[in-house]
């Protein structure tokens, strides 16, 4: 189908409050779109699960190179923006560093972090649950992880903002171009110290063994390594803080879900997935034609940019039974929240538990919480971030059950 973009409702304002109804219309109307976007360049989106799939599978198709996505970085993002083989290669390095059993260790610590940030606000019976729980949680974790001093955090915070929502008037396109940039030179001057302190100076942290490591004997270049180290940046800062705000602005609406959790622990991990594949926080991801290709007739021209609707393929009801129902006992559940194929998310187990440890001690600890009256809560397009989420809950239920 041509000449309709079925993407731009979701770069409306509040479009991305509730994606739902685009991508029922997407999937209803046109599963494969090439249109002209509001930049009058093309604009390639594949909506249903099928296609997604097949799209993730063929690299030598829809690349994952630069071109697909300009976050202001002066270097590839490794490695998102690498296409096999050398991608395998890449990935073959870091995969170990975030295999379920090289973080299972971690989970005590998560645990004890999030208990204490609870205590923060526990007694005042209102938080902002975006900015005093979603962020400084996996941001927190990420610095600690990668060897990071927390007193960084604030310019951290800043840039991801910079790279993945700028602020500017919507459809300032130069403007946003300008602050991405901006931080991406700022973020590599950050880290080319680091990198040269973690080579003369290494230490017990992730970060140095990264700057250590070898592919096929080589040490890796200080480029290869910006670019490992921006692209776990944005993944560390933003996706897990956008998913707590999806999944708890969700359940204030959906107390009968929201119970189940408070009385049934175990099922928390399956609702994470759930969650995640209903609420789909990233809500796109972008590739770019490498070749010229035909898809359900629809001729798809090289150097096409390609939006596929991650959102979208998680609706299918080709895929998916009752697809717009939450259904916490939903078994298989194959979703492409965190993409898929080479590409799958470098950091789905260490996202996996972060989410589970919060949704547990969020539960067990502020089981009555509501948003604040008389607020309307918002989400970022491209990754569904709120803009603020206000709780309010029994500050005197929290004071009762203090850390364990």
């Amino acid at each position: 189908m041509d000449n309709e973009d079925l993407l731009a409702p979701l770069y409306q304002p509040g479009g991305a409050d509730d994606p739902i109804p685009t991508y029922r219309n997407a999937l209803a109307q046109c599963p494969v779109s090439r249109s002209v976007n509001s930049y009058g360049k093309p604009a390639v989106a594949l909506a249903d699960y099928a296609d997604v799939m097949w799209a993730f599978k063929h690299p030598e198709v829809f690349s994952s190179r630069a071109e697909a996505l300009d976050m202001g970085q002066e270097q590839i993002l490794i490695p998102f923006q690498v296409d096999p083989p050398m991608h395998t290669a890449y990935r073959r390095l870091l995969n170990p560093w975030f295999t379920p059993r090289s973080l299972a260790p971690m989970e005590p610590d998560v645990r004890k972090l999030v208990n204490e940030i609870i205590d923060g606000f526990a007694p005042d019976g209102e938080c902002d649950f975006h900015e005093d729980f979603a962020t400084p949680l996996p941001s927190t974790i990420f610095l600690r992880f990668l060897g990071l001093p927390l007193s960084d955090l604030p310019q951290f915070l800043q840039w991801r903002d910079d790279g993945i929502r700028p602020d500017v008037e919507p459809g300032d396109y130069e403007g946003a171009q300008e602050i991405r940039r901006a931080a991406g030179k700022a973020i590599n001057t950050y880290f080319e110290t680091a990198i040269a302190d973690r080579r003369a100076n290494p230490r017990d942290d992730l970060m140095s063994e990264i700057v250590h490591s070898r592919i096929d004997g080589q040490p890796l270049t200080d480029t290869e390594l910006l670019g490992i180290l921006h692209l776990l940046l944005l993944g560390g800062l933003d996706t897990v803080t956008a998913s707590l705000d999806c999944m708890i602005a969700f359940l204030v609406t959906h107390p009968e879900l929201r119970a189940r959790l408070v009385a049934e622990p175990a099922v928390v991990p399956a609702a994470v997935e759930e969650m995640l594949r209903y609420l789909s926080p990233v809500m796109t991801m972008p590739r770019i034609a490498a070749r010229e290709h035909e898809m359900r007739g629809v001729r798809i021209e090289p150097g096409d940019p390609v939006m596929i609707m991650l959102g979208a393929a998680n609706v299918d009801d080709e895929m998916f039974d009752d697809p717009e129902t939450v259904d916490f006992d939903r078994s298989p559940n194959k979703h492409v929240a965190f993409g898929g194929g080479h590409h799958l998310c470098l950091g789905a187990h260490l996202a996996r538990l972060e989410l589970r440890v919060a949704l547990e001690e969020i539960h067990r600890r502020i089981p009555d919480y509501a948003i604040a009256p008389g607020t309307t809560v918002h989400h970022s397009a491209g990754i569904r971030q709120a803009d603020t989420l206000p709780l309010v809950f029994t500050a005197s239920r929290v004071a009762a059950q203090r850390v364990r």
